[in-house]
């Protein structure tokens, strides 16, 4: 069955530490339909001795789908990278093997950006991600060459492909220059995936080390993430709503209490929303 906004996806990002198995716990105690993986998860279950078909049937066993492939860090020409991270092969296979609905992008090392650059090639990972049945978004980051939703979605309107759109991260949203008037543009078909999370109403010193280890639980700080909600039906959104918490906090709490608790705070956010 496909997702959509009425389905809630335990994101990797919040349980950094557990394993791909306790994830999956995880999910079913915060009545999650779905999550996240990174290509680490999939490596850690290899090393702990599962082959991919296990992994694809440790998630279906929990009856769990698999959201968003997260993140292709390495797809724009030119850009100097750190070694030994995941290429799109990686993620293709681990979509053939276990199952994916989306592809997600960002540009994670550079602080520039050229338009037409940029759009080429993301048709290109558009067109190879197309045969593997997957959608791709495209996250902006704050420090990044794609600080905001503008500049992601022009990116995605010049490349021309049906399977292009964004991540809508309501952290990067909040702490970027993003704002209502960029929001406003974006068509709903446009979403393709959403990242819920809470944070401060004052960011810290260093925008890169709060965004990975302070981020909040959604609901206990001062992103609007009612009206962000709202906004997300009212444009017709499809996507799937992910809780993506980079907590130390977090990290040191069981895994199941965490998508405990993380799922009960996503619920009675959409209570709020949506009445």
């Amino acid at each position: 069955m496909p997702l959509g906004p009425d389905d809630l996806v335990l994101c990797a990002g919040t349980l950094r530490a557990a394993s791909l198995a306790e994830k999956c716990a995880a999910a079913v105690a915060g009545g999650f339909s779905a999550l996240t993986l990174w290509p680490t998860d999939v490596a850690r279950a290899q090393r702990e001795g599962l082959s991919l078909a296990d992994v694809k049937r440790l998630i279906a066993d929990h009856g769990l789908a698999v959201a968003d492939l997260d993140a292709l860090l390495v797809w724009l020409p030119g850009e100097s990278v750190p070694p030994g991270l995941a290429n799109e092969a990686e993620f293709y296979a681990i979509a053939d093997a276990v199952g994916g609905r989306s592809l997600n992008l960002a540009q994670g090392f550079g602080a520039s950006i050229d338009l037409d650059h940029a759009a080429e090639a993301l048709a290109g990972v558009c067109d190879r991600a197309r045969e593997h049945g997957l959608l791709v978004t495209l996250e902006y980051l704050p420090w990044s060459g794609i600080p905001d939703a503008a500049t992601a979605l022009a990116i995605v309107e010049r490349c021309g492909r049906p399977n292009a759109s964004l991540m809508f991260d309501t952290w990067h949203t909040f702490r970027g220059p993003t704002d209502d008037g960029q929001l406003e543009k974006i068509p709903g078909a446009r979403i393709g995936s959403v990242q819920i999370n809470d944070a401060p109403a004052e960011p810290g010193e260093n925008l890169i080390a709060e965004t990975m280890s302070a981020r909040l639980v959604p609901g206990e700080g001062a992103i609007p993430l009612v009206r962000w909600l709202r906004w997300l039906d009212e444009i017709g959104s499809a996507a799937p709503i992910g809780v993506e918490v980079f907590s130390s906090a977090l990290d040191a709490l069981p895994p199941v209490e965490v998508g405990r608790r993380c799922g009960a705070a996503a619920r009675a956010l959409f209570a709020a929303a949506r009445g």
